[in-house]
């Protein structure tokens, strides 16, 4: 099977601080994967490569085969990849369907009167399921700018699914949320991507989420990969036990 995305001999570097070190990873199609790592381990340099934000030193990155190393993100969202934030990026004076609307009709725009392509009816139809999907329709008419933490998180979340992308990157999708809602809002964004069958990749520093939602984890550690297997593999591994997780190693 093609890999959704592909990174071989990836290498970034920010001065003395290398950040990518030889990064070979395969993603498959319709797989949830789980990215984890210290800060400055390279997590959020790694999503930012794929995406078109920064530009490895050297190395490969395909999506579906094809190369996207020196595509900007622009054209790399154009090619199926959308991303969410750890600070929800949202249009904070308008409403959450006038966002998904917004998000919907500028992924169908065709040249200057794309608009005109989708009628107001189909938008707001549309946008009426994601909001009911994301469990969003009784915030609709709310301003985006007024909505709790973990609801902005599903509302951009819900955008960047509005875009019908074949790859989601999620950059900690319950950072800064109640305990108590976390679940709720990965239950919601992990239903939606198995229903379409979305490859999906998130930076997490629960690894209670990262156990449950994930069917497979890649740990960084000082800009490589440590280990890249199954949830229970990677969170069992000495390592990362105690250079990520932070427990103390055990004594004979």
């Amino acid at each position: 099977m093609e890999p959704a995305i592909r990174t071989r001999n990836l290498m970034k570097s920010f001065g003395a601080v290398v950040a990518a070190r030889d990064v070979n990873v395969d993603i498959l199609p319709g797989t949830i994967s789980g990215l984890i790592g210290t800060n400055g381990a390279g997590k959020t340099t790694f999503i930012n490569m794929l995406t078109g934000y920064l530009r490895p030193d050297s190395g490969s990155i395909t999506l579906d085969g094809t190369e996207i190393v020196g595509l900007t993100s622009r054209e790399i969202t154009r090619l199926g990849v959308a991303r969410s934030f750890q600070i929800p990026q949202l249009f904070n004076t308008l409403s959450a369907i006038e966002s998904l609307e917004l998000a919907l009709a500028a992924q169908q725009a065709r040249g200057l009167r794309g608009f005109a392509l989708v009628s107001e009816d189909e938008l707001e139809a549309r946008a009426v399921e994601l909001l009911k999907e994301f469990g969003l329709e009784g915030f609709a008419n709310s301003l985006a700018g007024t909505l709790p933490e973990g609801i902005r998180k599903l509302l951009d979340i819900a955008i960047a699914m509005a875009r019908s992308p074949r790859v989601l990157f999620l950059d900690e999708p319950t950072s800064g949320v109640a305990a108590e809602e976390k679940f709720a809002i990965m239950d919601r964004v992990i239903a939606a991507a198995r229903h379409t069958g979305l490859t999906v990749l998130f930076v997490e520093h629960d690894m209670e989420i990262v156990r449950r939602y994930s069917d497979r984890v890649l740990a960084f550690f000082e800009g490589r990969v440590l280990i890249d297997d199954k949830p229970d593999v990677v969170l069992s591994d000495t390592q990362v036990r105690t250079l990520i997780i932070g427990e103390e190693p055990a004594h004979a």
